[in-house]
């Protein structure tokens, strides 16, 4: 299977050692694409014994002659999420079929686009949700589909980013919703994906409360730090500020970012009290679902602490997952548990709680991500998947859909039904 990448950010770098290295036998790598020459001639240069004059290389502009002297069976697209309808579709009409990392894409007008092309080709677009791999959820989805709890009729699910993963998304392109959607479409889409695949169902009504309490210029202004700069880089507060980024001394990031910054004025680091930033960092959300299951989440970016609990309410009792990341965060340091890092329990109608052992795993996100690219990049070895976790086209506009829903409610103050919003921009999905 011949592939190509478009995107060379940090994200990009497991498809490109899954393609070269750990699946290397019945893929190969032809083509790297970005908009920046510096990150796109350091990725080519990681690529292990390319052969020849090396991996081929081409600008943004340059994407669709990628396609047309490589030709790829497959294209891997990880551009900013604004982006990725453009490549995906093009992509699609190029008789390539497409692997795209979360949120598929960011608002309507681009899903119609991306649905649209779909329909007229036929080709594949894979959405690359890895957090249904986990070993611990897709425990979940094994006992919930066992009927352990009776009939799904509500669940409780709080995601919880500290100050030190959640600071980061009001630092990147992600802090303007024109580029991620917000937080209830970039990162939340993982979420109410889970949300689907586990209860089977699909959202009808969605409302939403959402507002940007901490990483404001008034909380800069109560940390003492109103004299802040653009960004961390050359910030004249940035020795008493606990959410300083230090690039010159995280080699990854430097070299990703800062050494390559002058190709396209990108900045890493922006200050995460700007007051431009357009995007939440407290949301509540209320979703109705098909199959009459409701769901309350809440999204919080600045807890003390990382990690989730949800809860799952059914006629036959209850089901908990609760999982700790990272312990109490100080200054910009991360503590992470050692022990019952991961719970589950069981606590049916008439019996005594019972404490499930959570299925572990081995590797980035809890195990999930070399699970879910064995199915990626080599399915006839790893087999059929009795859980079905690959996601379609139709799963990434599903997931999307929540939090796009979610972002109209904010604004509006209305409660948004899912089959007005689709009608009324042309849109036609099938449901789960």
């Amino acid at each position: 299977m011949k592939y190509a990448i478009v995107g060379t950010g940090a994200r990009h770098a497991m498809f490109r050692r899954a393609v070269t290295e750990t699946y290397e036998a019945t893929n190969k790598l032809v083509g790297l694409c970005d908009s920046n020459q510096g990150r796109l001639a350091l990725s080519a240069g990681k690529v292990p014994d390319p052969g020849g004059n090396g991996i081929a290389t081409y600008q943004a502009e340059q994407f669709d002659d990628m396609l047309r002297e490589q030709q790829p069976d497959k294209v891997v697209v990880t551009v900013p999420d604004y982006l990725h309808h453009e490549y995906i579709v093009r992509a699609m009409r190029a008789g390539c079929d497409v692997v795209t990392e979360k949120p598929m894409t960011t608002d309507l007008s681009r899903l119609k686009a991306i649905l649209d092309a779909q329909e007229e080709t036929g080709k594949s677009v894979t959405v690359t949700f890895n957090y249904r791999y986990t070993p611990a959820r897709t425990q979940l989805k094994d006992l919930l589909q066992s009927g352990a709890i009776g009939d799904i009729t509500a669940v409780d699910f709080r995601w919880y980013l500290d100050r030190v993963h959640g600071a980061d998304y009001f630092r990147r392109w992600h802090r303007y919703k024109e580029k991620s959607g917000g937080l209830l479409v970039h990162k939340s889409t993982h979420h109410f994906d889970l949300l689907n695949w586990w209860i089977g169902s699909s959202p009808v009504a969605v409302s939403a409360n959402g507002k940007r309490a901490f990483y404001t210029p008034e909380m800069a202004e109560e940390l003492g730090l109103s004299a802040h700069g653009e960004r961390c880089h050359g910030c004249p507060v940035s020795n008493k500020c606990d959410f300083f980024m230090d690039l010159e001394t995280d080699g990854p990031l430097k070299e990703l970012y800062l050494d390559v910054e002058e190709n396209d004025g990108y900045l890493r680091d922006q200050c995460v009290f700007a007051d431009d930033i357009t995007i939440e960092d407290t949301m509540q959300v209320g979703v109705k679902y098909a199959n009459e299951v409701s769901l309350n989440y809440t999204l919080c970016a600045y807890s003390p602490w990382e990690g989730l609990e949800v809860k799952f309410h059914g006629t036959k009792g209850e089901l908990t997952h609760r999982h700790v990341e990272v312990h109490g965060v100080f200054g910009g340091k991360r503590e992470r548990p050692q022990d019952d890092a991961m719970t589950t329990e069981l606590h049916q109608a008439g019996k005594a709680p019972e404490k499930i052992d959570v299925w572990a795993g081995h590797g980035d996100h809890g195990g999930a991500d070399p699970v879910m690219l064995g199915y990626l990049f080599d399915a006839e070895t790893v087999g059929p998947d009795p859980y079905k976790r690959g996601s379609s086209h139709v799963d990434g506009a599903w997931s999307i859909l929540t939090g796009i829903a979610a972002n109209q409610s904010m604004a509006t103050g209305q409660t948004v039904m899912i089959d007005e919003l689709l009608s009324a921009n042309g849109i036609k999905l099938p449901r789960s």
